[in-house]
């Protein structure tokens, strides 16, 4: 996982413009993660990989997207803006997040309140165009 991690710290994070963030496999297997993003249920990183379709987004969309365990007070629920087959974004107060599908992963980026949205949409966006003309 150690070297995935580097695309988190160094092309997410030290932008300053995400928060947070997370690199799943298509199959649900997480790759790497922040700390904060560590518990996210597995139920909830398979719903996010699979979102990128019709259905699967009005499923994210009914039941929210879960960053962390589920809670009666839904601490961890994220509530989907918008979506298409390549890209996902959620918000929840002054925070969001956006989910970028590549043709072997999902890159999550989060930010928090005083972060810029379309900054960390574009951060997100731009790492996975790097993915992809990778082969990943």
């Amino acid at each position: 996982m150690s070297g995935w991690q580097a695309y988190i710290d160094t092309s997410l994070v030290a932008t300053g413009n995400v928060a947070y963030g997370a690199i799943y496999g298509l199959d649900g297997s997480l790759w790497t993660c922040s700390p904060e993003l560590a518990n996210v249920p597995a139920d909830s990183i398979l719903q996010m990989v699979n979102s990128f379709t019709d259905s699967g987004l009005a499923s994210l969309r009914s039941t929210g997207c879960f960053l962390g365990p589920k809670t009666e007070d839904g601490a961890n629920k994220y509530m989907v803006l918008r979506g298409d087959d390549r890209s996902v974004y959620i918000k929840k107060g002054q925070g969001g997040g956006a989910l970028v599908k590549t043709t072997q992963c999902v890159i999550l980026g989060v930010y928090k309140e005083g972060q810029i949205a379309g900054q960390c949409n574009s951060a997100v966006e731009k790492l996975a165009d790097f993915l992809i003309e990778s082969g990943y």
